[in-house]
């Protein structure tokens, strides 16, 4: 099939900023799509008919589509390939249909104006996305660029920084990049004022860490203060252990069954971008703090399903790896998870009380696997000494489905 759609990416100097062969693409087509933005900026340039994005903007696929075979232009801001149109379409279309002409991006363009190596800053968007994403990026030293959602977005980052104890951190917007309007402006976060700035901008930010910021290790078994909860939360130590036994990997999806205060899927999810996990908890309250924990901890995409196991598992897409916190001596938990978890998944069950206990032995007597029990103590005081405070002795269960 001829390629018939062309995605070109544009900057803020519109037309006259564009290669030939993107200038030549847009005068010769015969439809040409976009933002009411980027369609002002090659008005006078072609013959085509134009067509700002509907709303939803969903329909926009099937209106291309009805125009397969003829010429026709997707404008779009920069890289479309990055954060950006081009990737939403090709899970629409073939590459034998698109050819995709990328503009310099945001993100090449702010690195170039701070002097900043591109390979060596985190480059992230909460444009129509969630702003606690960026919460497990602030480290100190860490530089961001962080495509914006609006012009309220400098402000709402200031804040969030100033919240994690990184209120010395250097924010530098910038609007417009590439354009007349272009405008560039900083500040430290403890100290921003703007309240609004340029709907089109992008920051960079320099982490920089006050006296005693709210830290967020990249290791796993955060801190057991990080979570709110009731007590049902697998404490810090335990925690560890039972994240080296589900082995995340990228793309991989877990069950967090029993979820709690959502800790194990949370701390998962931080692993990497691309681990995914639904959290499955039938306690009212405890699904709130689910939901608080991941927009807390930089994991708002956390999927959430109230209801109890087994029955609330019925139709889930099929997990990768599954972990059971609670419930492991509930009618078939543990077979209707075994069943669903792909060949070559692992299973990891933790158990405190002696029936739960009992079932991992069983089940591990008929599906074998590993079981490892965990004492942790905490030095305490007793009057004038220090004695070992111990803890309700964990035992974790590690199956492996090999069929």
């Amino acid at each position: 099939m001829a390629r018939w759609l062309t995605v070109i990416g544009i900057g803020e100097d519109g037309f006259s900023g564009l290669g030939q062969q993107a200038k030549n693409a847009i005068a010769s087509a015969q439809a040409i799509f976009g933002g009411q933005r980027h369609l002002a900026l090659v008005e006078g340039h072609h013959q085509a008919e134009t067509t700002a994005w509907p709303v939803p903007f969903a329909q926009s696929y099937e209106m291309i589509a009805a125009r397969q075979g003829k010429p026709v232009v997707v404008l779009a801001s920069g890289d479309p390939m990055f954060f950006g149109m081009g990737a939403s379409l090709m899970r629409h279309f073939t590459l034998a249909e698109v050819e995709i002409i990328p503009f310099p991006s945001s993100y090449s363009l702010a690195a170039a104006r701070m002097g900043w190596a591109l390979q060596d800053v985190e480059c992230l968007s909460v444009h129509g996305r969630p702003l606690p994403i960026l919460q497990k990026y602030i480290h100190a030293g860490n530089k961001l660029l962080v495509l914006s959602d609006s012009g309220k977005t400098p402000l709402a980052v200031a804040q969030l920084l100033q919240a994690r104890g990184f209120g010395r951190s250097q924010i530098t917007v910038l609007e417009h990049l590439g354009g007349e309007k272009q405008h560039i402006h900083s500040a430290e976060a403890a100290a921003w004022q703007a309240s609004e700035c340029a709907d089109l901008n992008i920051l960079a930010i320099e982490c920089i860490a006050d006296e005693k910021p709210v830290l967020m290790p990249l290791s796993s078994g955060l801190s057991d203060a990080h979570f709110i909860n009731d007590g049902q939360l697998t404490k810090q130590d335990i925690r560890a252990v039972t994240l080296a036994r589900l082995m995340p990997q990228p793309h991989q999806l877990l069950w967090d069954v029993g979820a709690g205060c959502g800790s194990i899927s949370i701390e998962w999810m931080r692993m990497h971008p691309s681990c995914r996990a639904i959290a499955i908890e039938a306690n009212a309250q405890r699904q709130e703090f689910i939901l608080q924990n991941a927009a807390n901890l930089g994991v708002p995409s956390l999927q959430l399903v109230r209801g109890k196991a087994p029955e609330a598992l019925a139709g889930l897409e099929v997990p990768d790896a599954i972990f059971i916190g609670g419930g492991v001596t509930g009618e078939d938990v543990l077979q209707s998870c075994w069943q669903a978890l792909k060949p070559g998944g692992r299973l990891v069950a933790n158990a405190v009380t002696l029936q739960s206990e009992i079932a991992l032995h069983q089940w591990r007597a008929q599906y074998g696997g590993e079981l490892v029990r965990l004492c942790v103590a905490q030095a305490a005081e007793l009057g004038s000494f220090d004695v070992w405070r111990q803890a309700l002795p964990v035992t974790i269960l590690c199956s492996l489905k090999i069929e």
